[in-house]
């Protein structure tokens, strides 16, 4: 008795099994390999056969709406695709963007043997650009950080210029690079050259305001109610200025930090001549975040990778 009953709760179980599949706590359905993988009906294992030998070859469906984008025509707009010519000379080294739409209205510029004076034309890959008659080719991008002496001046087109920011590059740095804001002739301190143009245009625009900081020797102290009045800001002949922050150096009031965003020009200057003091010495010792550390007057580097990463991401002030 007791083997027919073992026999016949062995056979039930069996049954179950095929019957249904497996549950687990959930009440889900558990299958388990063998029923996935034997437990066939004849409908099921006919289908998978004739599936699994189709009796064409296969072909995929093709969306007509794609067709003329799997055969990849010739571009019909170029006008669209290529890159603005202003911004394609800049990144040639040669000038801003701002100053080649000045080059590009004056007719100095060609495409392909023809003069364009048209702003917003763009440059297609195989097209031939020419300014002032010299083809111009797209660089490889370089950054120098330079310590700026006195007496050497930062506008390249000043043909009465003995001594130029170039001369200090001349003979070591291959590319075209120029300088990005301008330092006049007597002013020392943090200079960037690059040939990245778009990058130029970012530190030097007025709507960026990047941080500038300078060492300002004076020729008297700087009396307290002007140094007040400089923080509260005034206005000068071209517009309302005022400095970020104001210090004196040390004790020596005839010595002042200042920091400003404005770009115009020579403002340094002019807010204290404005009060009636001459500065003997204008020192720049802070530009977009870049400092003249460990550089010695007229000695310049290369940017690391990570300062130029910096700058790119607009991480500086």
């Amino acid at each position: 008795m007791r083997n027919n009953n073992t026999q016949s709760r062995s056979g039930a179980r069996g049954a179950a099994r095929h019957a249904a599949p497996k549950t687990g706590a959930t009440g889900k359905k558990r299958y388990s390999a063998d029923e996935g993988s034997v437990k066939k009906g004849p409908a099921a294992r006919g289908a998978v056969k004739k599936f699994s030998k189709p009796a064409q070859p296969f072909k995929p469906a093709v969306n007509p709406a794609s067709k003329p984008l799997a055969t990849k025509p010739a571009r019909q707009k170029s006008q669209d695709d290529g890159i603005r010519l202003n911004k394609y000379i800049a990144n040639s080294g040669i000038c801003s963007r701002r100053e080649a739409d000045s080059y590009i209205t004056a007719g100095l510029v060609s495409i392909n043997g023809v003069t364009v004076t048209e702003l917003g034309t763009k440059v297609q890959p195989n097209d031939q650009v020419r300014f002032n008659g010299e083809r111009i080719k797209n660089e490889q991008k370089v950054y120098i950080l330079m310590n700026k002496p006195k007496d050497f001046v930062t506008t390249l087109s000043d043909p009465h210029a003995e001594k130029t920011v170039m001369h200090l590059v001349e003979g070591k740095c291959s590319a075209r690079v120029y300088p990005v804001g301008r330092l006049d002739k007597a002013t020392t301190g943090v200079l960037l050259l690059t040939n990245d143009g778009e990058m130029a245009d970012k530190l030097t625009h007025p709507s960026f305001e990047k941080k500038k900081i300078y060492h300002v020797f004076l020729d008297k102290n700087l009396k307290s109610p002007d140094f007040q009045k400089i923080l509260e800001g005034f206005n000068l002949e071209d517009g309302f200025i005022q400095a970020d922050a104001l210090s004196y150096i040390d004790e020596d009031k005839s010595q002042v930090g200042i920091e400003i965003h404005s770009g115009r020009n020579r403002i340094v200057r002019r807010i204290f001549e404005h009060f009636g003091y001459k500065i003997k010495k204008l020192d720049r010792v802070y530009f977009a975040g870049l400092t003249k550390k460990n550089l010695r007057r007229g000695q310049w580097r290369f940017l690391t990778d990570i300062e130029v990463s910096m700058l790119k991401m607009g991480s500086f002030e």
